[in-house]
């Protein structure tokens, strides 16, 4: 009986060290490392200290540079938030771990942006240096651009002057993996016609007619300002591109040779560029092909009139009507005679070939060859 006795009074005696308590109650203490990723529970906020159990032998906590490289963010945290945090140190003076919530802060402004992007949020950003592309800012705390191209007309190649300061930006494209964050102030600015150009740009059917004007003569195209009607008598303004290839069925040097900044004219929707969200057009589509049913209008043998539209070394192109050039190929030609751009001449059809667009000529004698019988 002695034995049993002594036995039932250690089974219920207190613990008298921490190690004992932890068996008996069989909680595990963590024990955090350097760098490591922790979990745990506010349990107390003070003006420049943040108290976070992490399940150690002692509290975890947040102060000075580490509170305030956060304080934005921890101005939103409450007591009782479960967050994660990153250890900086294991023991400080007072025995406590040292964390860092530069992460979770991080990780809360990139859902920020893909929230604002989705959206469609304003934000503040704080203008801190200018290069050739653009403007670089900082929205909450994290650097980001905002393209030369994405001011409004007001600042378009004034935007240097902002420098300094603080506009108001909506976020167009967010990519954490990247680092990637890219702002616009049109959007903000120039809401209203964006919007509009967006609604346009839904109603443009491909294969329609539209009125336009023409806004930029290059090399390679005209500009064109497409007018989209919306119902309700107004109408959305699109931008669109006729290239150099469509303006004409005939060769085109330059398209200024056609069009200048100004000109109003029909355009035929080809397709939509959805990365730029400009319109495809062309003119020349505006009415039929010339080569569809060419055969039916020159017969093989048949004379007609044309005018040179330019020297190769290999021959003479030469065209009967808007759109079709037949060639007069060098071999054809006898060395005397001469033929420059413009000149008008009769000549002969040789052969037609609709499916390679292709004519075949020669010249029509207006002097007979001599020793001709």
């Amino acid at each position: 009986m002695p034995a049993k006795s002594t036995q039932s009074t250690a089974k219920n005696a207190s613990p008298s060290t921490m190690d004992e308590l932890l068996a008996q109650t069989k909680h595990t203490i963590k024990v955090p490392r350097k760098g490591e990723l922790v979990s745990g529970k506010i349990t107390g906020k003070q003006r420049r200290v943040l108290l976070i159990d992490i399940g150690a032998k002692t509290e975890g906590i947040v102060s000075e540079k580490e509170f305030e490289s956060a304080s934005e963010y921890i101005a939103e945290l409450k007591v009782g938030d479960a967050i994660e945090a990153i250890v900086v140190a294991t023991e400080n003076t007072q025995g406590q771990v040292l964390l860092s919530l530069k992460k979770a802060a991080s990780d809360a402004r990139w859902d920020l942006f893909a929230e604002a992007l989705e959206k469609g949020t304003e934000l503040e950003a704080k203008a801190i240096d200018v290069n050739k592309g653009g403007l670089i800012v900082v929205v909450q705390g994290i650097r980001g651009f905002v393209p030369s191209s994405q001011f409004g007309k007001h600042l378009m190649g004034n935007f240097a002057s902002l420098r300094g300061t603080t506009i108001i930006v909506k976020a167009i494209e967010v990519d954490r993996d990247k680092n990637r964050l890219i702002f616009s102030e049109r959007h903000v600015s120039e809401s209203g016609e964006i919007e509009q150009k967006e609604e346009a740009l839904a109603s443009v059917k491909t294969g329609e007619i539209y009125d336009g004007v023409v806004s930029g003569v290059m090399h390679f195209g005209l500009f064109v300002t497409v007018q989209v009607p919306l119902g309700s008598d107004k109408k959305g303004q699109v931008e669109g591109l006729v290239h150099i290839s469509e303006i004409s069925w005939e060769k085109v040097s330059h398209p200024k040779e056609y069009h200048k900044v100004g000109d109003a004219l029909k355009v035929r929707v080809l397709g939509v560029d959805e990365k730029t969200n400009k319109l495809n057009l062309s003119i020349k589509q505006l009415s039929d092909d010339p080569w569809l049913d060419i055969d039916t209008r020159y017969e093989v043998g048949m004379s007609v009139a044309g005018t040179v539209s330019r020297t190769e070394p290999f021959g003479i192109f030469v065209n009967v009507e808007p759109g079709v050039d037949g060639l007069i190929h060098s071999s054809k030609l006898d060395g005397q005679t001469q033929l420059n751009r413009g000149d008008k001449i009769t000549v002969n059809v040789e052969s037609v070939d609709p499916v390679q667009r292709r004519m075949s000529l020669s010249l029509v004698l207006t002097e007979l060859p001599v020793g001709y019988k």
